[in-house]
């Protein structure tokens, strides 16, 4: 009974947090895509702060649940937005901002979760310690889900971003890695390997915002 309380408990913290990790994260591939010249994922209702329109039944939910449950770092993904990258102006330049986009607003809301910490600090009333709580974890999720999509690995972000600076030959060659990316994202989850690599990013990010704390 109390890991089911615990479980549910944890579950009322984090479900905020992450609908609107994974929302606007892809919501802002798609407002960039269409800022950029590709109306695909706007024309397929993507570009929408409505979360059901975002959510993976596995990377959103299962996952995520899972994770809790195992006591891990909370881990998992939503559903991809759709970017024709050939109907942008500049494909080079917008599919570098398009892929910059969902990190950047990991990153804001991030900021705006150390904000309302500190309000949950000041307050010192009954909403205190959940909101404290709820801060905390949407703190998490989103430095973990910006360093996460920045591996330099397609199909994630950073790997586009990388595919975007190389020369167009290297560039080619560089997309031929995609079928194999999730592959080895696997391998580095169930090596062990996939949080050594991430940690020193993370740290950086906490750092900076702590200048905002």
């Amino acid at each position: 009974m109390g890991d089911t309380s615990q479980l549910i408990q944890q579950i009322s913290i984090y479900a905020l947090p992450v609908l609107l990790a994974i929302t606007l994260h892809e919501a802002a591939h798609a407002y960039a895509a269409k800022r950029f010249g590709d109306a695909t994922a706007y024309m397929l209702g993507r570009m929408t702060l409505n979360p059901l329109k975002h959510i993976d039944p596995v990377g959103t939910v299962l996952l995520p649940l899972l994770s809790l449950m195992m006591g891990g770092v909370l881990f998992g993904w939503a559903k991809p937005v759709p970017v024709n990258f050939g109907a942008l102006r500049n494909p080079r330049v917008g599919m570098r901002w398009v892929a910059a986009a969902g990190p950047l607003a990991n990153f804001i809301m991030a900021v705006l979760w150390v904000l309302l910490l500190k309000l949950a600090i000041v307050m010192n009333n009954s909403y205190s310690e959940p909101l404290a709580l709820m801060s905390k974890a949407g703190i998490n999720i989103n430095v973990m889900l910006m360093v996460l999509n920045l591996l330099p690995l397609l199909p994630l972000d950073g790997g586009r971003i990388v595919e975007s600076l190389l020369p167009p030959g290297l560039a080619y060659k560089y997309s031929r890695l995609e079928p194999y990316g999730m592959w080895i994202l696997i391998a580095l989850i169930f090596t062990g390997v996939l949080m050594p690599l991430l940690n020193p990013l993370r740290q950086l990010v906490y750092h900076l915002l702590s200048l905002f704390f």
